[in-house]
């Protein structure tokens, strides 16, 4: 039957009609958090360094390079011919010293411990409330954070060094690819006379004295 065919609703079919109102809506808390956050930092890295370096670099690099690549009837020829005479003297003395004197006071002052009552006994808790443990919403989370914190790190380092370095390097290279009736050749020659001296001394001294009252 469609809604043509329907008939009217009369009057008094309309005053006898009645409804309920509904309730009103209440918004109920799923989530109640109370973070407190206390954090006290106290951070001291008194750092020493000494560093005292001697040091004689040689790199005598010689190289020479041919290719022929999907070349016909041609030739590669790399030569590299290297000479070297290198000398190397260290005369003295590499010295580091390092001397730190840390007197660090970081301290807190320690909370009041609880007192017994007057009449003597046992300090006593009182027991937690759980009777509204549900009251205002589903989930009710209090965090109390208090962290202190003492940091010290002095650090006292001392480095000394004394060094001769050479590399003389000499290389040749000569390719053919994909290439018929050539020729590639690499001659590599290298005279090397190196003469590396050190007359001192490297000495490194830390000295570390660190007080700390934490």
């Amino acid at each position: 039957m469609s809604d043509a065919k329907l008939p009217p609703l009369s009057i008094d079919e309309l005053a006898a009609e009645s409804g309920t109102a509904l309730p009103d809506k209440e918004v109920y808390s799923l989530l109640d958090l109370n973070v407190d956050l206390d954090l006290a930092l106290d951070l001291a890295a008194p750092i020493g360094l000494a560093v005292a370096g001697n040091a004689n670099v040689a790199a005598p690099i010689d190289a020479a390079v041919g290719a022929n690549v999907l070349s016909d009837g041609s030739s590669a020829q790399a030569l590299a011919d290297q000479g070297v005479a290198i000398q190397q003297g260290i005369t003295g003395e590499a010295l580091a010293n390092s001397d730190q004197d840390s007197a660090i006071d970081q301290g807190q002052t320690p909370a009041p411990a609880p007192q017994p009552p007057a009449g003597g006994g046992d300090v006593r808790v009182p027991p937690a409330d759980v009777a509204g443990a549900l009251d205002g919403g589903l989930l009710n989370v209090d965090v109390n954070l208090a962290a202190d914190l003492d940091l010290a790190a002095p650090i006292n380092g001392a480095v000394a060094l004394n060094a001769n370095v050479a590399a003389p390097i000499d290389a040749a290279v000569a390719a053919n690819l994909g290439s018929v009736g050539s020729e590639a050749t690499a001659v590599a020659q290298q005279d090397a006379i190196i003469q590396q001296t050190i007359d001192g001394t490297a000495e490194a001294n830390a000295a570390q004295r660190s007080d700390i009252d934490q």
